[in-house]
């Protein structure tokens, strides 16, 4: 099964403390560092996320592009996160496509709900996110702990001229 995860960006800004607090100094970082962790989401789940911007908050008119491989779409002028959201669910919803909106916006929730998607509050969101951060920090530190086996058995002095050829040191 497909699953998709349409992220109302300004409104997980506004929930999320670390994300907050940022846009307070500078929306276009606090923008930036939601992309950057829904692409971490992203790798680690295999969702397809979609992160949405109302266009009041930038100049121009509506555009998507990709970065991180996460979609970044801002709406058309005068288009809101939530209308272009209840959009993108009728669009993509499929008999095999599972489809969350994150949004702590209650109504937005009932709506896309309603047109068959499922919730997940920025309370939620933020909880599976730092899990995922945490496993992915794990199995990081257990692979730099692994060491690099051989098929061949080789006494470790052997094994060290191997490695100081390896990186070049004579």
């Amino acid at each position: 099964m497909n699953v998709i995860l349409l992220v109302d960006g300004y409104n997980i800004i506004g929930a999320w403390p670390e994300l907050r607090e940022l846009k307070n100094k500078n929306l276009a970082l606090a923008r930036d560092l939601l992309i950057e962790k829904m692409a971490e989401y992203q790798a680690y789940t295999g969702y397809r996320v979609i992160v949405v911007f109302d266009a009041h908050m930038v100049s121009g008119i509506g555009k998507k592009y990709n970065n991180y491989r996460v979609d970044i779409v801002y709406t058309r002028e005068n288009e809101t996160a939530d209308e272009r959201i209840e959009k993108l669910v009728m669009e993509l919803k499929r008999i095999d496509t599972q489809i969350y909106v994150a949004t702590s916006d209650f109504v937005e929730q009932s709506v896309t709900f309603g047109k068959g998607a499922l919730r997940k509050s920025a309370r939620e969101l933020i909880i599976e996110l730092d899990g995922a951060e945490k496993s992915i920090k794990k199995n990081v530190e257990k692979t730099k702990k692994k060491q690099p086996s051989t098929k061949i058995p080789l006494s470790s002095e052997i094994a060290e001229i191997f490695e100081r050829w390896r990186r070049g040191d004579r």
